[in-house]
């Protein structure tokens, strides 16, 4: 049998500010510091497109969704990486798993990982055992551990 499997690696990081949203893996949380960005600015699903993009090699998601085409302007994540799967699916690769870490000063993200998992699942058309969510902080250390940032980790593995 010949194994057709491919390992992807996303990372992405967005300013911290007052008076924005925060939104992580698809679900908005309530929080002092929202982040900034183009889009919704949903660090973990935007880790997570890169890294499906990067396993089937088509590049990342900067090159498919322009932060100065106006018509990602403040876009929902949850549309990016749908319009990711459809890329990966054209290309004949199915998600086998996705593991991801969040870094996070506050809020606390742990009550919230079940939630996140089933939006993730349902997009990525897996079971909720194949999304992995963990969340970390910095210890008060550098610009995310000073809530100034916040960064996500994915690694994913596709099988076609």
């Amino acid at each position: 049998m010949i194994l057709n499997i491919r390992i992807g690696y996303g990372i992405d990081v967005h300013r911290l500010e007052k008076n924005l949203p925060l939104f992580i893996g698809g679900l908005q949380i309530e929080s002092e510091l929202g982040a900034v960005g183009h889009s919704d600015a949903d660090v973990l699903l935007h880790a997570i497109c890169d890294a499906l993009l990067g396993a089937a090699n088509l590049r990342d998601i900067g090159y498919h969704f322009s932060d100065t085409d106006p018509k990602f302007k403040g876009i929902d994540s949850k549309i990016l990486l749908t319009e990711v799967m459809k890329l990966i699916e054209g290309k004949g690769y199915h998600v086998v798993n996705v593991d991801c870490t969040v870094v996070l000063e506050r809020p606390k993200l742990n009550p919230h990982i079940p939630e996140i998992q089933k939006f993730v699942a349902a997009i990525l058309k897996v079971d909720i055992d194949g999304v992995s969510i963990k969340a970390t902080t910095h210890e008060r250390v550098d610009s995310f551990g000073e809530s100034r940032a916040v960064k996500a980790y994915a690694a994913c593995l596709l099988n076609k």
